[in-house]
């Protein structure tokens, strides 16, 4: 059976190893298909992607080619005959079938899913594990060794955003469980990454607050204040203010800090 990775360099695998091809532009096409997996990408769509708008007069017959070659590459790991039904021709596209333990972006979305579910329905035990097997099936950056055109970034970006919203799902099933200590660290350097976001300096506050660190919160958020204001000329929001307030008062339970979970179907995926 072949199975593909998408999430950090693309790779496609067979019983007896790695089979993943070489040629850079028959590479963006597999990444362009598994993208779009289970769907008809058009061959007007695999064109952009390649030469954008600058198309040579021979870029029909070339971008059938690459499909040509990716059929050969994997006919020997498909039931006999059946390789142009896996890479099928669907009038003028492709689409490229896989089943739901072939690739690891539909694995990926599943279980990040049910860990939003289960952390919506109060269960962080559970929502905690599904959430870190989501996660732990990303070893780097999206197709961090294809070339991209426009439609491959947008899907990077894209899912780049939906492994952030991941983390954070699971922070806040860490943080129901009341492991603020071990969050302190994890959160101090996302905010090295992005120390404009709101969200990680609010859950910093709480997890320094809950572990009895109160004076560090409060020079957190003082951090944040002067942060914003430098850089965008902005107060922290009302409801930042309003967790401030809560640890100067020195209460025992913290405003709880939620983005909206909005599950991956209302995000939309691709």
């Amino acid at each position: 059976m072949l199975r593909f990775q998408v999430l950090g360099r693309l790779t496609v695998t067979n019983d007896l190893g790695d089979c993943t091809p070489t040629a850079p532009m028959a590479r963006r096409v597999l990444a362009q298909l598994l993208l779009r997996a289970n769907n008809i990408v058009m061959l007007d769509a695999i064109i952009d992607e390649l030469w954008g708008d600058k198309p040579p007069k021979s870029a029909v017959p070339t971008a059938q080619t690459y499909i040509y070659q990716l059929r050969r590459q994997f006919e020997p790991w498909v039931p006999d005959h059946t390789v142009e039904q896996v890479l099928a021709t669907c009038g003028t596209g492709y689409m490229l079938r896989v089943e739901p333990d072939q690739l690891d972006l539909g694995a990926f979305l599943r279980l990040a899913e049910q860990g939003r579910t289960a952390l919506a329905t109060g269960d962080p035990v559970a929502a905690g594990r599904l959430l870190r097997q989501a996660l732990g099936l990303w070893s780097g950056p999206a197709l961090a060794d294809v070339t991209a055109g426009p439609s491959i970034q947008a899907h990077a970006v894209h899912l780049t955003e939906q492994r952030a919203h991941t983390v954070e799902l699971r922070i806040q099933a860490d943080a129901m469980l009341g492991r603020h200590r071990e969050l302190v660290g994890e959160l101090k350097a996302m905010l090295l990454a992005d120390p404009l976001n709101e969200w990680c300096h609010a859950q910093l506050i709480k997890a320094l607050a809950s572990s009895g660190r109160r004076n560090e919160a409060l020079i957190a958020y003082q951090h944040l204040r002067r942060t914003l204001s430098s850089e965008l000329g902005l107060e922290p929001s009302e409801a930042l203010r309003e967790l401030h307030r809560e640890v100067l008062a020195g209460r025992g339970s913290w405003s709880d800090w939620r983005e909206p979970q909005q599950s991956f179907a209302e995000q939309g995926t691709w």
